[in-house]
């Protein structure tokens, strides 16, 4: 072992104590900044991981549009089938309605689906939490646990359907009466987007509510790799005629997941400050203990110390510092994270805001996704910048004559 190895560790570990004071203190800074940046990266990376598995479990992998409404989509959907990619193809209707249970009105969104190849693209059933996919007809419908819950309806509840066709009959002076279904099932899709404000009903029956006739709005495709749909969606929107076009589920919600992107970046670069704070306490830290070993680094020179050594040592305690602090930080992350719905619970309660994280995020939990690549750069950097704090104090002990330093009181 190197000499100025040796020192480094006895400058860390004195004799009689495990840590010194000053490096105790350090560790923990480098410890609480790691800790606390894989925490945030890790539960961001959660919410973009559940954020875009539900979205892409509601919209189908890839949907085909019309700039007008869809007349021939049998036959436009029978040439999709024959692509190898696509498994399968579903028409959908989609707009808004207003639904009233007695005196409580509510503006929902409404799906049409094709009950006999919908479930194919889309896993309502897995949705459901309660009734049967074979319990939607065209006299009934399916609520959001949102919905259910704000009108406070269950099985067997009716609903009065009002659709914005009674304004474009009212201009001729015709009554359009609203359509009374049934609830047949409640669903919840675990996004919080759809669960608050959707209802779900049959194809025929949202051609009925929007006076479409046989039309719909496009086409929702699933196919054999979901993780292809950005460029199945390219090729698609190249190759279908007018006025079809191809949209992944990804350039439906671009805007939104770029906001998730940005909001984990600037976070990161937030939470990166902790670490530098960190790095100052362990460059503070050092630079004392060359003001209170002058003597002693005097002493190593004399006999015979390199310059270099000297500069290694206090390179080297900042190398140990963060590398010990890492390891802490790696550990207290998966610690806390393992534990991290009990801390939440525990939270919520304590301040009556259980509510806050299903309003903003869609979710009663916290979710986490582990990516390998987030620990190596924070680990990385932490080691990085705790090496680097440690030059200034290696370059003024480094330059220390040894003379003048022997005569240091």
């Amino acid at each position: 072992m190197k000499w100025y190895f040796y020192w480094a560790l006895r400058q860390l570990f004195p004799a009689g104590r495990p840590f010194s004071f000053f490096a105790l203190v350090s560790i923990l800074g480098v410890a609480l900044g790691v800790m606390v940046l894989l925490i945030v990266q890790s539960v961001m990376n959660g919410f973009v991981h559940d954020i875009r598995d539900s979205l892409a479990r509601t919209n189908g992998d890839v949907r085909v549009f019309s700039s007008a409404l869809l007349d021939d989509w049998r036959e436009v959907a029978a040439d999709l089938r024959e692509r190898e990619e696509v498994e399968a193809v579903t028409p959908f209707a989609q707009g808004i309605v207003m639904v009233q249970e007695g005196p409580r009105p509510l503006f929902p969104q409404v799906w049409g689906m094709d009950p006999a190849t919908g479930p194919e693209v889309l896993p309502v059933d897995s949705f459901l939490v309660a009734g049967t996919l074979g319990d939607l007809d065209d006299r009934s419908v399916f609520v959001s646990t949102g919905v259910a819950n704000r009108l406070g309806v269950g099985l067997g509840s009716d609903l009065d359907v009002y659709t914005p066709l009674m304004l474009e009959r009212m201009k001729e002076e015709e009554v359009l009466l609203p359509l009374n279904l049934r609830v047949a099932g409640i669903f919840e899709t675990g996004w919080n987007e759809v669960d608050r404000n959707t209802i779900l009903v049959t194809l025929r029956t949202m051609q009925e509510l929007y006076g479409l006739g046989d039309r719909v709005h496009g086409l929702t495709l699933r196919l054999a790799d979901p993780g292809a749909a950005p460029a199945v969606a390219r090729t698609l929107d190249a190759e279908l005629p007018e006025p079809l076009f191809a949209r992944s589920w990804m350039d439906l919600n671009e805007d939104f997941l770029f906001v998730l992107r940005l909001e984990k970046a600037v976070l990161f670069f937030i939470m990166i400050f902790i670490i530098l704070v960190a790095s100052f306490s362990i460059a503070i830290s050092l630079m004392t203990t060359v003001v209170r070993k002058t003597r002693e680094i005097g002493l190593l020179g004399a006999m015979g110390g390199s310059r270099f050594g000297v500069g290694a040592c206090f390179c080297l305690q900042g190398l140990l510092i963060g590398a010990v602090g890492t390891v802490l930080g790696v550990a207290g992350a998966l610690g806390a994270l393992h534990f991290r719905n009990e801390i939440l619970r525990a939270f919520a309660s304590f301040t009556g805001r259980g509510d806050a994280l299903v309003e903003a995020y869609g979710f009663a939990y916290l979710p986490v996704h582990y990516i390998p690549l987030d620990f190596v750069l924070v680990a990385g950097f932490s080691l990085l910048v705790s090496t680097l704090a440690g030059l200034l104090p290696a370059w003024r002990a480094a330059r220390l004559q040894p003379a003048e330093a022997l005569r240091s009181e």
